[in-house]
């Protein structure tokens, strides 16, 4: 088959032009069954392909016909062996990912800045982390990638791991050198998982970081939806043979699947793959010029920082995908969430996500000169802002990273542990036993099983003081935490 053809979609066309009487589920049948106003809206095209797993339209849970078609393109575009879909994000594709390779009881090594579905995978296969810490940025005050010795130390130390995990690249763009990693690890014969959540481009152009495949990974979760073209919570899992077994994945893939699962997810990833695999390079290269453009005209406002290839040549800064615009915002004596908040009352913009220090814009595919103009014309005007209206913009806001906190009982069995909800300024020194995260980026801040120290406590009052999303208690006030109990000895 070619690149050019889009089996599923155009299959999905076919039946809804054949347009048979249905008596099976959506109930909505065509948008005939819904609301007039919602259906209006979204479309009839859109409607008539909202179907399910009849025989004619093939099944993601068992796939022989227009779905494995699908597949198997995706995978040669991808350079894997095989690639399956996700209707589940890719949080749903990375908790495969884990849940493949490791049971429970076995370690996996894994670097702390990790996704929350990281860790909910952990829990759910009652696998124990091996953290690696990440290389800290204290002038942005970010963490970046893992470093090649920091995994062969952690291999030494743990020759029994299933599995290495990798983020490639992270949120904020930067890659570690993954081919040495993937070297080191195999040496050891032990997989390495790869969160590319946000890196489908760059499968598909050279001035991009090595993406898992070509970097010789066993297995990585794609999020097509966030950069490539598809619609939200449509994503891949691409995988090479040899130390992980595809049979496998496709089990555990349909065990955290819905039977429900969506075609019209499906559809807008079979044609984001022929987009991208057909014409990406070119868009790409645009796209990269856009940015690299916008990069050199924010980096001429007073002020504000915007990161470039500066920043490479340390081990766990190895590459950039120059897409991800990050700029430092902390010179202006205001926050990343103080950013946002002014770009989106003042000029209608809305950035990816801020943090106490930066702000990010991501660059895709849509852009164009006149997006990027918009941008950089806000962000002359918000920096004349502060400069003369803010008396703290003398003074830049002193970057505060705390320290990871020590894991002290598995987050499997702190999840689970007799627990008690004590007062949020009376918890350090206790185990913690639920997540604490700023979504996004959805990094945790706290893991079930780690120590509570004040440290971080005051770091989340700064980031909720901040006005930075913070997520995961039960008390949404975080008026209290949940911890282990303590058990009283017997005398």
């Amino acid at each position: 088959m070619s690149q050019h053809e889009t089996p599923l979609f155009t299959g999905l066309k076919e039946h809804a032009k054949r347009n048979p009487y249905q008596f099976h589920i959506p109930g909505h049948k065509k948008g005939h069954g819904m609301d007039p106003e919602f259906r209006d809206f979204i479309g009839e095209n859109a409607l008539s392909i909202d179907l399910i797993n009849i025989a004619p339209l093939d099944d993601l849970h068992q796939p022989k016909g227009m779905i494995k078609q699908a597949q198997d393109l995706a995978a040669q575009a991808f350079g894997a062996d095989h690639t399956f879909f996700s209707v589940q994000g890719t949080s749903g594709a990375i908790m495969t990912m884990i849940m493949s390779v490791v049971s429970p009881g076995d370690k996996i090594i894994v670097p702390r800045n990790v996704h929350k579905s990281i860790m909910t995978a952990i829990v759910f296969s009652g696998a124990t982390p091996v953290f690696i810490h990440p290389e800290i940025d204290r002038e942005l005050g970010i963490s970046h990638g893992i470093t090649p010795q920091s995994v062969k130390k952690a291999l030494e130390q743990n020759p029994d791991a299933k599995g290495v995990l990798v983020i490639n690249p992270t949120y904020y763009g930067v890659s570690a050198n993954l081919s040495e990693i993937v070297e080191i690890a195999h040496s050891y014969r032990v997989p390495v998982l790869v969160d590319e959540a946000h890196g489908v481009l760059i499968h598909f152009h050279d001035k991009m970081p090595l993406s898992a495949m070509q970097a010789g990974a066993d297995m990585a979760a794609t999020s097509v939806h966030k950069l490539g073209g598809s619609l939200t919570g449509s994503s891949i899992l691409n995988i090479k043979e040899g130390l992980v077994s595809a049979k496998r994945v496709q089990t555990i893939l349909s065990m955290l699947t819905t039977t429900s699962t969506s075609y019209i997810l499906l559809a807008s990833l079979d044609t984001a793959r022929k987009r991208l695999a057909t014409e990406g390079y070119s868009i790409i290269e645009k796209t990269i010029k856009l940015a690299n453009g916008a990069r050199e005209k924010i980096n001429q406002i007073p002020r504000l920082y915007c990161v470039g290839d500066e920043i490479l040549g340390k081990e766990a800064t190895y590459d950039l995908d120059p897409t991800k615009i990050l700029i430092s915002v902390k010179e202006l004596g205001i926050t990343g969430y103080d950013a946002e908040v002014w770009l989106r009352e003042k000029h209608n913009i809305e950035v990816e996500l801020s943090d106490l220090y930066n702000i990010l814009c991501l660059i895709t595919t849509a852009d164009h000169e006149k997006n990027i103009m918009v941008l950089v014309n806000a962000l002359e005007e918000m920096s004349q802002h502060f400069e003369n209206t803010d008396e703290r913009a003398a003074q830049a806001l002193p970057v505060h990273v705390p320290d990871i906190p020590v894991l002290a009982l598995s987050p499997r069995d702190a999840f689970y542990a007799d627990t008690e909800s004590v007062p949020f300024e009376e918890s350090a020194g206790r185990i913690i036993a639920e997540f604490i995260m700023v979504y996004p980026p959805g990094i945790p801040i706290f893991i079930p099983g780690e120590i509570i120290t004040q440290d971080n406590l005051d770091y989340i009052k700064e980031t909720i003081e901040a006005g930075l999303p913070v997520q995961g208690p039960e008390d949404p006030e975080l008026g209290k935490l949940k911890v282990i109990k303590e058990h009283i000895a017997i005398r």
